[in-house]
């Protein structure tokens, strides 16, 4: 049986009308939410400069409230600030009511997150905060609210209406709010002058930590080398690289490196002749292998072995002496 939708206008469609439908209104969806942001830039003053400035000069945390989408919202700011060199944390109201306004010091600044201005958990912390001279930023809806008329510095995050069809779900709004505090962030980032290289360091699990912080020495083969001199044969050789289980041979006159030979090199010896094997292994070796400083980014590794197409790179520290193998697998 076809699938039939109806519409609130009680006639039926097919699925394809009713898909295209569908992404009809969520384009209008988003161009309404993006023409409520494009007014929200249009509404910024002096208000914003000042919360900025405070931010940046006046105290040490910031400190982040809401109830409900404002709530999650809030949130995802404070996750923002810290990420990004202003360190913040997020606090229920109704928490903060019962106990933990104790984790906000002298030297916090609060930002509150209320459309209404008049959310009743919010409001009441107020004088708690102010006999304390914490200061307060509010985001609101309405700049006549109790909560904007209190706060230090309140930014107006207005809409026209909601993108709900019906005015009532948070959206429009809850989007100006995140755009407020995304805005926010970047300003402190700039204010601050936070690099890449600072946010790898509040980052290094993801990606950009790992190429701005892993040094190869964090990612090396720091295990028995496998090592032979240059006047074994290459029958012997053989069996030291299948044992280092790196797909490689170190030649070495004692602390000095001479020269590399990798599984291919014997392969394509072989290959060329197989009588080759009791020959020395200086005869195939390569003598000037590629070579990385212990300390260097372990990117930088990744970079010269794909740029050479080798799987390793002999693993150095500053005086030159040979300290591990960095593998493409390692890193």
């Amino acid at each position: 049986m076809r699938l039939q939708l109806v519409r609130d206008t009680g006639t039926a469609s097919s699925p394809e009308e009713s898909y295209n439908d569908w992404v009809r209104e969520a384009q209008q969806v988003i161009l309404q939410q993006s023409q409520a942001i494009a007014a929200l830039a249009g509404r910024l003053n002096g208000a914003y400069t000042e919360a900025v400035t405070m931010m940046l000069e006046k105290h040490r945390r910031t400190i982040v409230s809401g109830i409900g989408k404002s709530g999650l919202i809030g949130k995802k700011i404070a996750a923002t600030f810290s990420s990004t060199g202003t360190p913040s944390f997020f606090i229920h109201p109704t928490e903060a009511y019962h106990g933990d306004l104790g984790a906000i010091t002298a030297d916090d600044l609060v930002l509150f997150l209320s459309y209404s201005g008049e959310t009743e958990e919010i409001v009441r912390l107020i004088p708690h905060l102010r006999q304390r001279s914490i200061p307060i930023i509010a985001i609101v809806g309405r700049l006549d609210s109790t909560l904007a008329r209190e706060a230090d510095v309140a930014l107006d995050a207005s809409v026209e209406r909601e993108v709900c069809p019906n005015n009532l779900a948070p959206t429009n709004s809850t989007l100006a709010a995140l755009a407020i505090g995304d805005a926010l962030a970047v300003s402190l980032m700039k204010g601050r002058r936070f690099r890449k290289e600072d946010f790898a360091r509040f980052h290094p699990g993801g990606s950009l930590g790992r190429r701005l912080v892993t040094r190869v020495k964090d990612v090396m083969y720091k295990g028995a080398l496998p090592i032979a001199s240059a006047s074994q044969t290459i029958r012997e050789t053989l069996f030291t690289i299948t044992g280092g289980r790196l797909g490689l041979v170190l030649i070495m006159h004692g602390e000095k490196l001479e020269g590399i030979v990798t599984d291919g090199d014997l392969r394509r010896a072989l290959h060329k002749n197989d009588k080759m094997l009791d020959l020395p292994i200086s005869k195939i070796m390569t003598t000037s292998p590629l070579t990385i400083n212990e300390n260097a980014l372990a990117a930088n590794g990744e970079g010269m072995m794909m740029q050479a197409k080798v799987k390793a790179l002999v693993v150095t520290d500053d005086s030159g002496r040979v300290t591990g193998i960095l593998d493409i697998f390692y890193s």
